[in-house]
């Protein structure tokens, strides 16, 4: 209330209590929980060492050696007026001590308790109160003082942990640049958007828990982290759309295959071919990816399943006509027995002949593998009477025999001439020449044995 309205009839405050006691403080758990309660020492004398009301209602407030005024109080007594902004100065006073209290309690921010000490001597200074306003700025410029090094100190240490939080953006900022540097075109996608989700997985934790930085420095990592996320998304998104093009001309072409093998269906087991020619063209066509490409292999496959079951059928109906046919060359298995026991090489060939001539008559096997396994014990018994033909061949060869015959006759002549000249040596007494000539017979009666001469 200003000391130039004294007509007004009450003042712009809440109306006074009827005495003037001493106010009690509130409860300091809105202010600091668990706070100790703070006396204030309002009472008459001290109300009237720090205030004095003039007739007119006019409060002053002593500040040192001079007086100053702080409000006017015209309805009521000087007690009351006095009581009132004492209560005013109590306001501050239990501020000012609970500041104090956690300051002394120690867990709380030096940089935030200056900063309300600051506010609190802004507020004790020309205040609307009556009591020690300058004892509490000087409880406050105390306080201040006492809180300059823990706060210098707070600012390095924030200082610190910007830089540690600049530090790490920025590894983060480069890990996503040497992902961004890649060659894009040949990197797994699922495993670089897996890391790139993690780095901004931790971007943003980073933001949300780490210390406030700089609104120049946050903005120029979020720019290189965000350019490098765009470049990877960009590279990933043309390699989806490429992929998504080649999955479809895979898809149309793979369509066209199935329905292709499944037109082969009335064939049977004449369509088999046609289906190994369409299983080639579908390897080549490539992938339409893996929802599409088990769809269609299931229809393709069971186009082929349909004919290969066919197959199946005639299979089993083959060989349920070639049992008798496979008894019968069994039959004959045993009949080709007495090739071999046969001494006569022109009837053994003549009985071979005759069973290889009904052999052929039987007609086709199958399975083809029990027709192989039947001709290969054939093939031993006809391979054992070819070679039999050959040594009689050999032996029996008119050429062969003149040959021989002459080789036997060369062979006689030189045997007779190593015999005399064996006889000469020895009767010289010339071992040497005796040993020589005896190994030279003994050699030409070998090859004329071998011979049968």
């Amino acid at each position: 209330m200003s000391a130039t309205e004294p007509s007004k009839p009450t003042p712009p405050v809440p109306a006074p209590p009827a005495k003037p006691l001493p106010r009690k403080l509130p409860t300091p758990a809105a202010v600091a929980p668990a706070a100790p309660a703070v006396p204030t020492g309002s009472s008459s004398s001290d109300a009237a060492e720090w205030g004095r009301v003039s007739e007119d209602g006019t409060v002053e407030v002593r500040e040192n050696d001079t007086w100053r005024v702080v409000g006017q109080y015209p309805d009521g007594t000087p007690d009351e007026a006095l009581a009132y902004f004492v209560r005013k100065y109590d306001d501050i006073a239990f501020k000012v001590h609970a500041l104090e209290q956690r300051h002394q309690s120690g867990g709380a921010s030096a940089g935030d308790l200056v900063k309300q000490a600051g506010h609190l001597l802004a507020e004790a200074t020309d205040a609307a109160a009556v009591g020690d306003l300058a004892g509490l700025r000087e409880r406050l410029n105390t306080l201040t003082s006492s809180l300059s090094e823990a706060t210098a100190q707070e600012a390095q240490q924030a200082k610190e942990l910007v830089d540690k939080a600049i530090a790490e953006r920025t590894a983060l900022v480069e890990r996503a640049e040497a992902i961004a540097a890649r060659d894009l075109s040949k990197v797994q996608w699922k495993q670089v958007t897996a890391e790139l989700g993690e780095l901004f997985d931790a971007w943003q934790a980073h933001q949300q828990n780490g210390p406030r930085l700089s609104k120049s420095v946050s903005q120029q990592l979020w720019k290189r982290f965000r350019d490098a996320r765009a470049t990877v998304d960009k590279a990933r998104r043309a390699f989806y759309s490429e992929l998504d093009d080649t999955h479809k001309s895979a898809r149309d072409a793979k369509t066209r295959l199935v329905e292709r093998a499944e037109a082969l269906a009335p064939r049977g087991v004449d369509g088999i071919p046609a289906y190994r020619t369409l299983l080639d063209e579908w390897k080549a066509a490539g992938r339409a990816g893996r929802k599409a490409d088990d769809a269609l292999w299931a229809r393709f496959k069971a186009a082929g399943d349909a004919l290969y079951s066919a197959r199946a059928e005639q299979a089993a109906a083959e060989e349920a006509d070639s049992a008798p046919k496979i008894e019968a060359r069994q039959a004959l298995l045993e009949e080709a027995k007495a090739v071999a026991d046969e001494p006569n090489i022109k009837r053994a060939r003549a009985l071979l002949t005759g069973i290889q001539r009904q052999w052929d008559e039987i007609g086709r096997v199958f399975p083809r593998e029990k027709e192989r396994a039947l001709d290969d014990r054939l093939r031993v018994i006809e391979q054992a009477l070819k070679a039999r033909e050959e040594v009689d061949w050999k032996k029996n060869n008119p050429e062969t025999k003149a040959r021989a015959n002459d080789m036997s006759s060369q062979l006689l002549e030189a045997i007779e001439k190593l015999e005399s000249e064996l006889a000469a040596a020895e009767k010289a007494g010339d071992k040497k020449a005796a040993k020589e000539a005896a190994d030279a017979l003994e050699a030409r009666r070998t090859w004329l044995s071998a011979l049968g001469g």
